[in-house]
């Protein structure tokens, strides 16, 4: 019989069920922490999300960091310090990630293309790092992947433009939206209008050509993948959805352990 999904698990598998299904290429000794980390990122990304304004998604970030330092009941985060208890993730890894979530609160929007490909390293990165980190990564790969969890990132956020718009925001750089000949304002008021935008950021934002990795990093690898065809697809002016030909791509991508 197949072992049965711990709460963490189940957990992860249900915010972020691609990270979960990469996350099951790890080693079966570093699978609960890896899913702690992905419940954990899911958390700093509702952070804003879930909040009314950005004062409260402040105190959000600010009880995860606290929640870090001082160990408390709460199904993401006591298996979160426990991973950290056992030295499979670093607290300064953890809090860099919660950092990088504060340029989500600006409600003038995020300046340049350089604070936006920060914006990016820092939190999605930062998430690549941590599990690589975690996988046994070297320094060399640490900067390779954070450098492909960024690029996830930026196909989240270039899929959900529309649905950030829908709710009075956009995480686009503001010197970008300004070359297209648009306000923060009119760019949430009609994000039809950023399609060029997106297109452009997706076919710039292409993570590194695929390369080998070891058996025990591919969890950590793994979602550049998917990151690969969500970023051509919204280059070509596509929507970024999920289907059997990503997971098949997932397998042949594990099976030949280049990602």
């Amino acid at each position: 019989m197949p072992q049965a999904l711990s709460d963490i698990g189940a957990l992860a598998r249900a915010r972020e069920p691609d990270r979960f299904f990469c996350a099951l290429f790890a080693p079966p000794e570093r699978r609960e922490a890896l899913f702690a980390l992905i419940a954990y990122h899911h958390e700093l990304g509702r952070a804003r999300e879930v909040a009314s304004n950005p004062m409260i998604a402040a105190i959000r970030l600010q009880w995860w960091r606290d929640a870090l330092e001082a160990p408390r009941r709460h199904e993401v985060a006591t298996p979160l310090c426990a991973a950290m208890a056992e030295g499979l993730l670093l607290r300064e890894d953890l809090l860099a990630m919660a950092d990088a979530r504060e340029a989500e609160l600006d409600e003038e929007g995020i300046p340049s293309e350089g604070a936006f490909a920060a914006y990016l390293r820092g939190s999605h990165g930062g998430f690549a790092v941590a599990a690589g980190r975690l996988l046994g990564a070297a320094p060399a790969e640490l900067v390779a992947l954070q450098a492909m969890g960024a690029a996830q990132g930026l196909a989240a956020l270039l899929g959900h433009v529309e649905a950030l718009a829908a709710r009075g925001r956009c995480l686009l750089p503001l010197d970008a939206l300004a070359c297209a000949g648009l306000s923060l304002h009119e760019a949430i008021a009609v994000p039809q209008r950023l399609a060029p935008l997106v297109a452009r950021l997706a076919a710039d934002g292409m993570p590194p050509r695929p390369r080998g990795w070891a058996p025990g990093l591919l969890a950590a690898a793994l979602p550049a993948v998917l990151a690969r065809r969500d970023l051509r697809r919204l280059a070509a002016g596509r929507p970024r959805q999920r289907g059997t030909a990503d997971r098949l791509a997932l397998l042949w991508a594990a099976w030949r352990r280049r990602a």
